[in-house]
């Protein structure tokens, strides 16, 4: 099954930075450029986390941590969605030679 499923994500004459899962919806970084967006996105996170302290009242925690999070996770989907195949809900590989629909 492991061996499959690295043949799926290496079969990629399209060059996309992200292929759809194989269980459920979503995408999984198959190039180095995704795997840099996943990446920058986590450094971000980071970042923003360790700004908070435990002193941060409830509005500053929203402005300075929530929203920048929101907006990062927001463009980070869009990037999936530019640079990556077209999401749908998917259960294993597929044992006929389907097409995508």
């Amino acid at each position: 099954m492991f061996k499959e499923y690295l043949a799926y994500l290496r079969d990629n004459p399209e060059h996309y930075w992200f292929k759809r899962k194989l269980y459920g919806w979503g995408w999984v970084p198959v190039m180095w450029q995704g795997w840099a967006a996943i990446g920058l996105w986590l450094i971000s996170v980071a970042f923003f986390a360790l700004t908070l302290d435990e002193n941060s009242p409830p509005r500053e925690v929203a402005f300075t941590f929530i929203l920048p999070i929101l907006f990062l996770t927001i463009l980070l989907i869009r990037v999936c969605y530019k640079k990556g195949e077209k999401p749908r809900w998917q259960w294993g590989l597929n044992t006929k030679n389907e097409k995508d629909h």
